[in-house]
């Protein structure tokens, strides 16, 4: 399998879920080898993908240092694992990447109007070869090793609309795009509040997330699915693990984790050596069955 970009400029323009400012973002096909590189446009600054770049993790996943930083990566990253998209440049216009409805669609939709690209450098991968795990006040994120991508995730909240769920995924690009792009992200209307008094969450609303107080859900149009809550985690996870440069083959597992535990999962995969192997796509035994679950 090689490298993949888009075929086409594409733009986008959306409202910043915590500036509540109108955010553009033009992303440009760029040459094989050259990785993600987000542009932040008002001060020229690039800002490359790999896990030493993040500086936030509380509310979102930021990377660079403020003021020259870009928050909210996580949803666009998501769809790039999806769609398997290794060189794009990403110039963003504002201080964080656009929340569209909260969830991963309407970056899969771009990518759709975009076209996808084959290029001519072989692709690569990261195998996992042993399990690597944080935790955190009884909260854990964990790698170990498996032949394809899997994502199992638990949470548990005192809520009566999510109490605890669970959902164990295996990844196929279709079924991204059926079981994973569409769910949004949540929030609690309390702690919303509380963050537009500090001059956070000032886009948030319930064209761009579940909302809830504290016995239902705020949405008159409802859930997109049954367990919406646990599969956005999913969506989440996805997007903070492609900080690591390449598609990890292996399967992830957690309990109630976070964007900082993914973050610090990360970060120890790569201090361990020999926690993974990165090897060029067709040299991996199970290439041929990747190629049918990316394609």
């Amino acid at each position: 399998m090689f490298q993949q970009t888009i075929k086409k400029n594409v733009e986008v323009v959306g409202i910043g879920l915590h500036s509540g400012e109108p955010i553009r973002v033009i992303i440009e096909p760029m040459p094989a080898n050259s990785g993600v590189v987000f542009i932040h446009a008002n001060s020229g600054v690039e800002l490359t993908l790999k896990p030493e770049n993040i500086t936030e993790t509380k509310l979102a996943t930021v990377i660079g240092e403020r003021p020259n930083a870009i928050s909210t990566i996580e949803h666009f990253l998501s769809a790039l694992y999806a769609y398997s998209i290794d060189n794009l440049r990403v110039t963003v216009y504002g201080n964080e990447m656009p929340v569209m409805d909260g969830s991963a669609v309407s970056f899969c939709m771009l990518f759709d109007e975009a076209g996808i690209v084959k290029q001519s450098s072989s692709k690569s991968i990261l195998l996992i070869k042993k399990e690597v795990k944080v935790e955190q006040d009884g909260k854990f994120a964990l790698l170990k090793p498996a032949k394809k991508p899997i994502f199992n995730f638990a949470i548990s909240f005192n809520h009566p609309a999510i109490g605890e769920q669970e959902f164990r995924y295996i990844f196929s690009k279709q079924s991204y795009i059926d079981e994973i792009s569409r769910a949004r992200t949540f929030g609690f209307l309390r702690d919303i509040q509380y963050l537009q008094n500090i001059n956070l969450a000032l886009g948030a609303s319930l064209e761009n997330a579940i909302g809830l107080d504290d016995t239902s859900i705020l949405n008159p149009e409802g859930l997109r699915y049954d367990n919406e809550f646990v599969r956005h985690k999913i969506l989440d996870a996805m997007g903070d693990l492609m900080l690591i440069g390449h598609r990890v083959i292996g399967e992830y597992s957690a309990f109630a984790s976070s964007h900082e535990l993914n973050h610090l999962l990360t970060l120890k995969l790569l201090s361990d050596s020999s926690a993974y192997e990165i090897v060029k796509f067709e040299e991996y035994e199970n290439s041929r069955e990747l190629l049918k679950i990316f394609a």
